[in-house]
């Protein structure tokens, strides 16, 4: 069966940036099960495995417009400190949920001064060329309610 719109999708991948340093993996875990055609991957990954077959390999550089974006100058922005009250040390690389005007935003302290934090609501990924290495494991038909749901159940996917 070829990956098509609707088809769940089992891969083994590892993630890798242009200097080849592992971003992110299956290895030694359980493939990632996805519901094609739905955006539940990068679009330049998904664009390329479209077609693809259990048993198929393929090595795809993804585009920062494919992956997680451009960098968006808008989401790093300086914070006044007393908005973080309660919280007794802000270092850098912490990780905070921001209330923003599209909802929760995830965002990470990039530098700290003595008046203000500034965050960052980027992806971590955003403004790279990603590397992906894939093996297609196992393509199947969705089942009604992946399909409702809009995302792969079970080994490897989403769990209710």
């Amino acid at each position: 069966m070829q990956i098509a719109d609707n088809k769940i999708v089992l891969i083994h991948y590892t993630l890798t940036n242009l200097d080849d340093e592992v971003m992110d993996s299956s290895d030694g875990g359980e493939p990632l099960a996805y519901l094609h055609g739905k955006g539940n991957i990068v679009p330049g990954l998904e664009k390329e495995l479209l077609g693809k077959q259990a048993g198929d390999k393929v090595n795809v550089e993804v585009s920062p417009e494919e992956g997680y974006g451009e960098l968006n100058e808008e989401l790093i922005q300086e914070v006044d400190r007393a908005a973080f009250e309660g919280v007794e040390a802000i270092e850098v690389g912490m990780r905070f949920m921001a209330q923003t005007a599209w909802g929760q935003q995830p965002v990470v302290v990039t530098a700290v001064t003595e008046e203000s934090v500034i965050v960052d609501g980027n992806h971590p990924l955003a403004d790279q060329t990603l590397k992906f290495d894939v093996e297609v494991v196992e393509v199947r038909d969705a089942s009604e309610e992946e399909l409702e749901h809009g995302h792969a159940h079970g080994a490897g996917g989403h769990h209710h």
